[in-house]
């Protein structure tokens, strides 16, 4: 079955769609060893030659790997292959690579959100102090 116009697939076809297509490629190339961690993804204009694809879609294709732990982004250098922790037990296929990457993923995700919370704390008792120090300075008017 052919992708329908705009990337969309008709409902029920099972088909991948291109950038989906991009992500598994990348994935099965991680998985044989093809790309080991800290290994440089293929950059954009590779992709878009080698699968025929859009700047958007390859686009679309990194933000998947990324998001899924797969990939990490370097500010100026590119993407790269994800460390991921080899910590998981080896019970119901856990080691696997897709459920290292998820944890890795997940892991990475929870430690990003736990510095801005800590961030947002300091900001909030700092605003509180700043708060006090002016009800202080008026002598508590306006309650």
């Amino acid at each position: 079955m052919v992708v329908g116009r705009r990337g969309r697939r008709p409902a029920g076809s099972g088909v991948q769609l291109t950038f989906e297509v991009i992500a598994e490629t990348l994935r099965e190339r991680i998985r044989s060893g093809g790309l080991r961690p800290g290994d440089a993804l293929p950059t954009q204009a590779m992709l878009m030659q080698e699968f025929g694809a859009s700047s958007l879609t390859v686009q679309k294709a990194m933000a998947l790997l990324k998001q899924d732990g797969w990939a990490v982004s370097r500010p100026g250098k590119g993407a790269f292959v994800a460390h991921r922790d080899n910590g998981v037990d080896d019970a119901d296929d856990l080691d696997s690579p897709e459920a290292t990457a998820l944890v890795s993923g997940v892991a990475a995700r929870v430690e990003a959100l736990e510095r801005a919370l800590a961030d947002a704390v300091e900001q909030i008792a700092d605003l509180r102090g700043r708060v006090e120090a002016l009800e202080t300075r008026s002598g508590g008017r306006g309650r």
